[in-house]
């Protein structure tokens, strides 16, 4: 339907949201209607870009929407601040020489990667990362 809308056209759904998936989405696909000329309707609701008052319920949307994802931000960015100041940095955790070295040393007497990572108290993925259990590479077949 998006693709098929031409100027001057209406667009008109049921219901809000029916056309997206969250204000933002929906914000969106409207203001894009609104540059391309097609008005918008919705029955449910009954708000839509035809009318001016319908354009200020989509403009104060918009505004909230913005509002919104501001303080999510906001509220993120004093997330990460608190944590570094608790000494949390995010990410994995280092892995000590030490593990790693005993890591090595059981695949080299034949264990698996699985067993290894077990043993020592890291994940299988963390060897890997790490590259200490390589599979070796695939021969090309003769």
């Amino acid at each position: 339907m998006l693709d098929y809308a031409r100027k001057g056209d209406t667009v008109t759904v049921t219901e809000l949201a029916r056309l997206g998936r969250s204000l933002l989405d929906l914000i969106s696909i409207v203001g894009g209607f609104g540059e391309q000329g097609i008005e918008f309707r919705s029955l449910k609701e009954q708000i839509g870009t035809t009318t001016p008052a319908g354009k200020l319920v989509f403009h104060l949307l918009a505004a909230l929407a913005e509002f919104e994802r501001d303080l999510i931000r906001q509220r993120a960015a004093e997330g990460r601040a608190a944590a570094k100041a608790r000494g949390k940095t995010g990410g994995h955790p280092p892995v000590d020489a030490e593990k790693r070295d005993s890591a090595r040393a059981l695949l080299a007497a034949g264990k698996t990667a699985a067993a290894a990572a077990r043993a020592v108290g890291i994940g299988r993925a963390t060897l890997y990362r790490h590259g200490i259990g390589v599979i070796a590479e695939p021969q090309p077949v003769a």
